[in-house]
């Protein structure tokens, strides 16, 4: 907006909205208007910054214009502007944050070391040489230590850390980096570094921290380390005996560990890194980037079992870096948790829950407020796919394509769970929950409503949720609502959820033909959907197209045995006369007959068309795998079979109706009867996923033939495989499809809560 000109003088009050606190934005600002000559003040305030400035119309507007190209981890989403008659001040300074009013400042996420904090903490001259907890206004802590609004140091866990007199100049010198940046500390007033070991095992005499830490990591000790937003647990990706102890301590069998290692060219030893994944890596966010990896035997087996990938990180805060500079090899790690329980984030609930599995605890006294997980993208055909959204990224909101005209508060799913908050354009999505089954979990979702609630101020008049009425995420929405004449509940189909996540992530509202792919949610007709093609956009759906029903014999057991699933598809696929001498059939002896028994009573044996379960299914059948130790391992190890080259695939017929029903029983019989005939498994792997991709095709083509519509948008967790992915955006783009797919949030039930506060706010906007 261009500032009121005059005579003389001019002078504007400026409201800049959007990403805005913890930045270095005001310094930014002191820099800009310092520099054109201009008076008057800047401060943050509960809805963002807000700054008087007065001079010349033309300074003010070189102003105004230079606001919209904020600092690099700044966003601007809106810069208001009105006139003020002038007053002939002259400076301009920086004030006290204002509390008052409705809380609408954005919370910036957590962030990686900047370059400039890395070249001080190699520097011998420098006072913070070696100090693991050097940051400044463009790295460190934010999310995970802030507790309220505004963004200052007295409403962070900073807070019980005095500052010295050096630091204190630093952080009220405008033209520092350091300037107001909240975490600011050094080693004479900040945060302290110490190793804690079980008794008899500290070593004579004061020993630095983290070179005791490596010396204990070296002999294959299992030590806790306090990060960002939680405890990990590391140890020498190197040492087979000491990976393998680490599993049996953590109670995980087979899920594949993530390893930091101390910088690219370390990535690059281990795995493929193209120019995507290298932008992932190196990205203020530093998640966890899946990679192919390399052959040799850098890692030990345990790592990742049978697996063609590794989830690398770089370290992203200084403590990691040091660690990993001295170590100077690739270390594991993975969540401080037992399997299934919330990462460990307080330190008398890490000394507790952890003490069984690490011998050694390297810890630090500044407190954690929010325990975060860290965030795990891939790269497939050039698109980033989100698998966690958490560190890194949380609490930067997603813009909805239709504003919220009530505050929304999205309950999410009972898997990989988030939950969100709508607030006008905003959908501001949690931090990785996890499964809610687990009572600590269920108590953690609790925690993070609460908190983020009150941190943005939302007092959520609508609650979206899943339809399925067991859901804890769904129980927690109605006991909510219970007695409170005040919240409107909004139940959300799972699969319509899945797909207005994809349109809500790509900022559109539809009409669309959606894709969701994913393990099962309750369908509108009571049964269990899960292979869905449907019409959509973000305030409805119809159900046009389906994988074909088959049972799941014992219910929620067939997710974790595949065979069972394999045993329905058979039945279903042969009409009750499957060929003899199956070898899945023959590996589950007397117990094959008795849950075939099962699925023919129909008793304990729901219908569902997933497609996770059509993929168990043929993982069992192709012998790879009976039964899961973690979600989505039978699909996974079928991916990992698959040979790319192979280009062959299988005749698939659809059949009409409503909705129309793809035949995957002759899928299931021509898997067969290619195994009967010699072919190997990474054939057949790559022959099914081949398989899928056409039908998707087909569907999508016959469906735009009736409708019209040409965007397609591929959602739910089964499009995390990559090879399935790649092939149906091979095919739908080659035949003129515009094809959606995730970009900041998981096409897995990670994504469902933006999809159900898409729907809830486009519902109320509809009215």
């Amino acid at each position: 907006m261009t500032a009121t000109a005059g005579p003389g003088r001019t002078r504007v009050r400026v409201c800049v909205s959007g990403l805005v606190q913890g930045v270095g934005f005001r310094p930014f600002v002191w820099r800009e208007a310092t520099a054109r000559g201009l008076a008057g003040w800047v401060g943050n305030n509960a809805s963002g910054v807000i700054l008087e400035v007065e001079g010349t119309a033309e300074q003010v507007d070189g102003l105004l214009a230079a606001l919209h190209r904020p600092p690099p981890l700044a966003r601007v989403d809106e810069v208001r502007s009105e006139p003020l008659p002038a007053t002939g001040e002259h400076g301009f300074e920086v004030r006290i944050s204002a509390t008052a009013g409705a809380r609408r400042a954005l919370v910036s996420a957590d962030t990686a070391t900047c370059d400039e904090c890395i070249r001080e903490l190699h520097d011998p001259l420098d006072r913070r040489f070696r100090y693991p907890f050097i940051n400044c206004t463009s790295c460190g802590p934010r999310y995970t230590i802030v507790q309220s609004v505004p963004y200052d140091r007295s409403r962070t866990t900073m807070a019980p850390f005095q500052l010295c007199g050096a630091c204190q100049a630093e952080y009220d010198d405008p033209a520092d980096r350091r300037f107001h940046a909240e975490p600011v500390c050094c080693p004479a007033c900040g945060p302290r570094l110490r190793l804690v070991e079980r008794p008899g095992q500290n070593p004579a005499g004061e020993a630095d921290p983290i070179e005791r830490c490596v010396e204990l990591l070296r002999t294959g000790a299992i030590v806790g380390v306090k990060g960002l937003g939680g405890y990990h647990l590391a140890v020498d990706a190197g040492d087979e005996q000491a990976v393998a102890a680490l599993r049996g301590r953590k109670h995980r069998e087979d899920r594949p560990f993530a390893l930091m290692v101390a910088g690219l060219d370390a990535a690059r030893e281990l795995c493929e890194v193209g120019p995507k994944e290298q932008e992932l890596l190196l990205s203020p966010a530093r998640p966890i980037v899946v990679l192919t990896r390399r052959t040799g035997d850098l890692v030990a087996p345990s790592v990742a079992p049978g697996s063609s990938s590794l989830g690398v990180m770089l370290p992203y805060t200084p403590l990691h870096l040091l660690l990993l500079e001295s170590f100077g090899g690739p270390l594991v790690l993975t969540s401080g948790n037992r399997s299934d329980e919330p990462i460990a984030f307080q330190d008398d609930d890490a000394a507790g829950r952890l003490s069984g599995i690490a011998d050694a605890f390297l810890v630090h006294d500044r407190a954690i407020h929010t325990r975060v997980d860290d965030s795990v993208s891939k790269v497939v055909r050039g698109r980033v796919v989100p698998l966690r959204r958490s560190r890194g990224y949380v609490p930067r909101p997603v813009l909805l394509p239709q504003e919220a005209p009530a505050p929304v508060l999205a309950c999410g799913s009972a898997l990989k769970n988030t939950f969100c908050l709508g607030r006008g354009r905003h959908a501001f999505l949690s931090h990785h929950v996890g499964d809610l089954d687990e009572f600590s979990t269920l108590q953690s979702y609790r925690a993070g409503i609460s908190h983020l609630t009150r941190l943005l101020d939302v007092d959520p008049k609508v609650l979206a949720h899943d339809l399925h009425p067991d859901y804890p995420s769904t129980r927690y929405a109605m006991d909510r609502a219970e007695g409170d004449g005040e919240i409107e509940l909004v139940g959300v189909q799972h699969h319509h959820a899945h797909i207005a996540s994809c349109l809500a992530d790509n900022g559109v509202v539809g009409p669309v033909i959606g894709v969701a792919f994913d393990g099962l949610g309750l369908g509108t007709d009571g049964t269990a959907w899960g292979g869905e093609f449907l019409l959509a956009d973000l305030t409805g759906f119809s159900r046009a197209a389906a994988l074909g029903d088959v049972v799941m014999p014992g219910g929620d057991a067939a997710a974790r045995q595949p065979w069972r699933m394999a045993a329905a598809h058979l039945d279903a696929a042969y009409g009750g006369e499957i060929p003899a001498g199956l070898g899945v059939a023959q590996r589950q002896g007397r117990r094959w007959e008795q849950v075939l028994s099962v699925a023919r009573s129909g008793v304990n044996a729901p219908l569902t068309s997933s497609a996770g379960r059509l993929f168990d299914a043929v993982s069992a059948l192709l012998g790879l795998r009976d039964v899961v130790t973690y979600e989505g391992q039978a699909p996974i190890e079928l991916e990992q079979a698959a040979d790319p080259a192979e280009t062959g695939s299988y005749a698939v017929p659809v059949t009409g109706g409503t909705p129309a029903r793809v035949e995957v029983g002759a899928l299931v019989r021509a898997v067969v009867e290619d195994q009967a005939a010699g072919t190997g498994v990474p054939v057949l792997a790559a022959r099914f996923h081949n398989t899928l991709a056409d039908t998707v095709l087909d569907v999508c083509a016959r469906l735009r033939e009736s409708s019209g519509l040409s965007t397609v948008a591929l959602s739910g967790g089964v499009f995390q495989n990559s090879l399935l992915l790649t092939r149906c955006l091979e095919r739908l783009e080659g035949s003129g499809f515009q094809v959606l797919t995730h970009r900041e949030v998981p096409p897995n039930d990670g994504g469902v809560s933006l999809g159900q506060a898409a729907v809830a706010a486009a519902l109320l906007h509809r009215r």
